[in-house]
């Protein structure tokens, strides 16, 4: 695998395909987001990882500050931007009620019971699928994209299940611009 890395060190998807640039989902840039397993631009600890880069695949720990009224649902979409693909890939989809603060760590994790918190599918299976680029790649920035919807999205586009919808559809389901938005990147490397 450290050849098909090196081999595709320059293929990356960047930065311009990120939820985070799409105009239904533009606003201010208000809202704190942190988490408690990892600091900003830092390295997300391999606890975090998918298993097959000797993770646990378990959802980091988040919170946010600055949840504006009138906010009827958070978005939370994690993304890979330097996935050798045509675009970003996307590591979770998760709607939250917007009375969260915080989420804890497994929290995202497929199967997951926590209260307030509906997690979609990701670019493959559903819920959080944690960092594990091809080795050799070089480091890969994790975008964690927080989103305070103005109003709650019900059916992706098309009018697909959320459940059964894939996370572009449900992006595309956005009706913008947001309330209030923010960002954490961390990194990982293999």
């Amino acid at each position: 695998m450290t050849i098909l890395g090196t081999l595709l060190k320059n293929k990356r998807a960047g930065q311009a395909g990120l939820a985070w640039h799409l105009p239904a989902l533009a606003g201010p840039e208000t809202l704190g987001l942190h988490s408690t397993d990892f600091a900003p631009e830092a390295d997300i600890p391999r606890v975090h990882a998918g298993k097959r880069a000797g993770g646990e695949n378990r959802s980091p720990g988040l919170a946010w500050s600055g949840t504006p009224a009138g906010t009827a649902q958070l978005l939370l979409v994690v993304e890979d931007v330097d996935s050798p693909t045509r675009t970003p890939f996307v590591h979770c989809v998760a709607l939250l009620e917007p009375g969260l603060l915080a989420l804890p760590a497994g929290a995202l994790n497929a199967g997951s019971t926590a209260d307030g918190v509906r997690v979609l599918r990701s670019g493959m299976g559903r819920g959080y699928l944690g960092p594990e680029p091809i080795k050799g790649h070089g480091p890969h920035r994790y975008v964690f994209q927080l989103f305070a919807l103005p109003t709650a999205v019900t059916t992706a586009e098309g009018g697909a299940t959320l459940e059964a919808a894939k996370p572009r559809s449900v992006l595309a389901a956005v009706s913008g611009p947001v309330l209030a938005r923010g960002r954490l990147d961390g990194l990982y490397t293999r």
